[in-house]
């Protein structure tokens, strides 16, 4: 099973599509359509890759991120007011300067439903950077940024697939301790497993510094000085118009001045990328194209996340459904149909898959099918293993 061949630039702008337009909407029936989407994509598109099996990880983390959210709200209590109260704890009495933070008291339905929408958006947010992380290669992502970036690149790249290579090792190493019927689970086991791990992650690591100075990392070329100081004043001049441009946007002010400066701000951040990249010179080897299959993919997230945008600003009541009082959540149509747009690259982008397959099964389990070799052939074998040795 190989790669679907979607650039991977495409996958984390799909994956941030879902993101954003999760972040727009606690209602928790449009935020498990948009887990629901984010896992078929998954399952039906990802490569049989070492990094492809991170998103189980991810997905056992949102749940840890969502029950530690109920327990904090048991716990510390909510400002939600409630009147359908579960239990009552016991009240701990706090000190004069901590006031405003309870430990125990009462639990209330209302309290813990806000706590159980507000966790799930947080999950499913979690989920979508998981899909992201099982769909594109993180060495291909890397391949793609510009060469002011590369060393940045190469960090968050190192960064991103330590979590998949740590669940490889882990899951391995308890493959082989039950094979030797030894413990894997509990205390006992994870102290057994975690110096084998780390042992690993420091052996990659080497071996990985080793490879990156074998390759010229870390070597930069002469820039003359004006070139340099034009491309510091772009990078920072486009940072600073970058955040006020964005503050304008979001202030009611700004909504003047907010456009044109974000727009400038991004022309001169990117002028400066390009000229910073001078400093880097790097040759790619088949390098990624944005095809029709990838401008799909990727534009199938920004739909999702533009139209819910929207939904958030003309429907706020369907898309943050109350908890006081206590009311059943509606699932909005036309929301619940731009989530739905997300599904497009389990539609698009496993065509690959599908030549794969086809190009395996016409090679047979016993691998390529040789020709059959013709009757002159085989008469000239014949003759040749006839004829007595000299």
């Amino acid at each position: 099973m190989r790669d679907s061949g979607v650039h991977p630039g495409a996958w984390w702008l799909w994956a941030l599509g879902l993101g954003t337009a999760a972040t727009r909407t606690t209602n928790p029936l449009l935020l498990a359509l948009l887990l629901t989407v984010s896992a078929y994509v998954v399952t039906t598109c990802r490569p049989d890759t070492p990094w492809s099996r991170s998103y189980g990880a991810f997905l056992k983390l949102a749940l840890a991120v969502l029950l530690a959210r109920l327990l904090f709200a048991v716990v510390l209590g909510s400002p939600i007011p409630g009147t359908h109260v579960l239990v009552t704890l016991p009240e701990v009495p706090l000190p004069h300067w901590a006031q405003g933070i309870r430990l125990g008291g009462r639990v209330t339905a209302e309290g813990l439903l806000f706590a159980a929408y507000d966790a799930l958006r947080l999950a499913t947010l979690l989920v979508c950077v998981g899909a992201a992380n099982a769909l594109a290669s993180p060495t291909r992502l890397l391949k793609t940024l510009p060469g002011a970036l590369y060393e940045m690149g190469v960090a968050v790249v190192v960064a991103l697939t330590f979590a998949p290579n740590l669940v490889t090792d882990v899951q391995r190493l308890r493959a082989a301790r039950r094979l030797r019927g030894r413990p894997d689970r509990g205390v006992r086991g994870l102290l057994q497993v975690g110096l084998p791990v780390l042992e690993g992650a420091l052996e990659r690591s080497v071996a990985l510094a080793a490879a990156m100075d074998a390759r010229g990392y870390g070597r930069t070329a002469d820039v003359p000085a004006p070139v340099r100081r034009t491309t510091a004043a772009l990078t920072l001049g486009g940072l600073l118009g970058v955040c006020a441009g964005t503050y304008g946007l979001l202030t009611a002010a700004g909504g003047g001045y907010g456009l044109p400066v974000l727009l400038a701000g991004l022309a001169a951040a990117l002028a400066g990328l390009r000229l910073g990249g001078r400093r880097t010179p790097r040759t790619r080897y088949r390098p990624d194209r944005w095809t029709v299959r990838a401008c799909l993919v990727a534009g199938s997230g920004a739909a999702v996340a533009a139209l819910l945008t929207a939904a958030a600003s003309t429907d706020p009541a369907a898309l943050h459904p109350g908890v006081v009082p206590l009311t059943a959540p509606t699932l909005p149509l036309w929301p619940a149909a731009a989530a739905l747009l997300g599904l497009l690259p389990a539609f698009t982008a496993p065509a690959a898959r599908a030549e794969a397959a086809a190009s395996s099964w016409s090679a047979g389990p016993a691998g390529p099918s040789r020709p059959e070799p013709s009757k002159s052939s085989k008469s000239s074998e014949s003759s040749k293993s006839e004829e007595p040795a000299s």
